[in-house]
């Protein structure tokens, strides 16, 4: 740890108390501080691969067996806004029923994977994401001038954004996604983790023919404010998904940083290896219900797991402050609590 990343965490915990004090304000409704709206609610099952190498068959993935698993697709900001303000994807998987030494104040027998579909994170460290984080938190206030920036970036127009007064690079790397179906992506946890006796990133690629012919596909949600969840919905109605969880080893410190969140890590030295599978079956992938059941009663976080996939550097030392506060502000003013299951 760095002298001041106490500090750092509490500034990031008074900003994301910011935004969700406003949005609540707006909706009447907690919601998360980022990544608050939901494009699709699955259960599943997820098959640890048989016969994996020794530095691949560690924690949860150390013997072949199969959970039920839940995943929650969602967009960035702490707003909900319409599709066509279109903004990097999230994907959030809970293994359900893992046994094994807990990571501290990790409940239940659950392990979250929390990714974007990125390979790495938009910042190195908590202290310069802080930065980013605030001029979120500017925009949130300004739904309107939000809005106006992320469909700038989406069209690629820079001189957009002088009429809200920033040229921020940062500001663009937050939005301006192609439009694209969600369900064709690859999904990265960006930042790494214990694997058990090694160091990891995790990503999840999907597999089934029916997904990958979505990767970069076009989907139009121009006059569709939930074209992603319709998207995702009608897909589910009738097929399944496969997907794989992959591991990537850390084999080489210098040129894979794991404090420096930023740095991709470079394939042609250590490729992702798939370690399970995911599958889902046909569904509905949103209702009222699955809200309730799986958006409003389940938090994610990198932090609820086993200590084998403990979280590593700056920006996952952050989310252990953040996450669990933001979940207890949902639970406070929802009056739902979030818990743990014991099954999908």
């Amino acid at each position: 740890m760095q002298p001041d990343e106490e500090a750092v965490q509490a500034e990031m915990i008074r900003v994301f108390d910011r935004i969700q004090a406003t949005t609540l304000k707006d909706y009447g409704h907690a919601v998360r501080g980022v990544h608050a709206k939901s494009h699709g609610l699955l259960t599943g099952r997820l098959m640890v691969l048989p016969d994996l190498p020794a530095p691949l068959a560690q924690g949860l993935f150390s013997a072949p067996g199969s959970y039920d698993v839940v995943l929650r697709l969602s967009t960035n900001p702490g707003d909900i806004l319409d599709d066509s303000v279109s903004t990097p994807r999230g994907l959030a998987v809970k293994v359900i029923g893992v046994s094994g030494e807990r990571l501290p104040g990790a409940k239940g027998e659950t392990q979250d994977f929390v990714m974007a579909n990125a390979p790495a994170f938009t910042a190195p460290d908590a202290q310069t994401f802080l930065k980013s984080l605030k001029l979120l938190a500017a925009t949130t206030d300004t739904p309107q001038v939000f809005k106006k920036v992320f469909s700038a970036a989406l069209r690629g127009i820079e001189s957009a954004l002088e009429t809200v007064g920033t040229k921020s690079a940062t500001l663009i790397s937050l939005g301006g996604h192609p439009e694209t179906h969600i369900l064709g992506e690859t999904f990265y946890s960006q930042a790494a983790l214990r694997w058990g006796d090694y160091v990891a990133k995790v990503a999840v690629a999907p597999v089934s023919p029916a997904l990958t012919a979505l990767t970069g596909a076009s989907l139009t949600v121009n006059g569709r404010p939930n074209g992603l969840r319709e998207a995702v919905s009608a897909f589910f109605a009738a097929q399944e998904g496969v997907w794989e969880l992959r591991a990537q080893l850390l084999t080489d410190r210098a040129a894979m940083p794991v404090e420096d969140a930023s740095t991709p890590w470079p394939e042609e030295l250590s490729p992702y290896r798939p370690v399970a599978r995911i599958t889902v079956a046909p569904q509905e992938s949103w209702s009222d219900e699955t809200m309730r059941r799986l958006d409003e009663g389940l938090a994610f976080s990198p932090w609820q797991g086993l200590a084998a996939h403990r979280p590593l550097g700056s920006v996952m030392r952050a989310r252990r402050a953040v996450y669990s506060r933001s979940a207890g502000f949902r639970a406070q003013h929802n009056g739902c609590p979030i818990h743990e299951p014991t099954r999908a």
